[in-house]
């Protein structure tokens, strides 16, 4: 008899428990919390995949060639120049600093509209930021992660849109590495500045 007691007892346990679970999920307020998310939105660079020019627009800004426009009179059979040091044509006298990198690594010598991955397919300019991360996975993390790249927005999506900003904003693609700055001042504390809390001047 205490078996059947027992037995009893366990099942209405476990019945009351599915009835709390099942309570607990059709008692969520789903009007309140919206599946939908709003979307991140990453802002290219001005000009990306053009060459600038000495045209200036009426707002200041240079306007851009493509790059197909002087990369298609390429003649065939002419030797691919890989490095900047080498160029006699096009972009003369440009800085170059980005590892044991050069021209073919990241520009496609096919199509100089695309850009080229490791693996050796291509992609558009506006796909930038999957090339550079193939290579500097830590800060690729990090940008995903919220916390490299800088962000404007929401964090939580289901409340609100969000803006970043792309690699190329900050990095320039050819000398990536920051330039040395001179340090300013460091930063000055008013409530710690002398005399700020002697008798006179406590604020109650």
């Amino acid at each position: 008899m205490k078996h059947i007691h027992l037995c009893c007892l366990l099942c209405f346990a476990f019945a009351l428990g599915g009835c709390a679970k099942e309570k607990f999920e059709i008692g969520k307020d789903l009007e309140s919390s919206p599946e939908a998310k709003f979307e991140t939105r990453i802002v290219l660079p001005d000009g990306l995949g053009s060459a600038r020019t000495e045209v200036h627009r009426l707002d200041g800004t240079a306007k851009g060639v493509a790059c197909a426009t002087c990369h298609a009179l390429d003649v065939e059979g002419k030797d691919v120049l890989r490095k900047a040091e080498e160029l006699e044509e096009f972009h003369m006298g440009m800085n170059f600093e980005h590892g044991t990198l050069d021209c073919q690594s990241c520009h496609h010598p096919d199509d100089r509209s695309k850009l080229r991955l490791a693996n050796g397919d291509a992609i558009a300019f506006a796909d930038v930021m999957q090339l550079c991360g193939q290579c500097h996975g830590p800060q690729t993390r990090d940008y995903n992660n919220g916390s490299h790249g800088g962000m404007k927005g929401y964090w939580d999506l289901s409340k609100g849109p969000r803006t970043r900003n792309s690699c190329l904003h900050c990095h320039d693609a050819h000398v990536p590495k920051f330039q040395p700055v001179m340090p300013v001042f460091p930063p000055r504390d008013r409530f710690l500045e002398e005399g700020h809390h002697d008798e006179k001047g406590h604020h109650e």
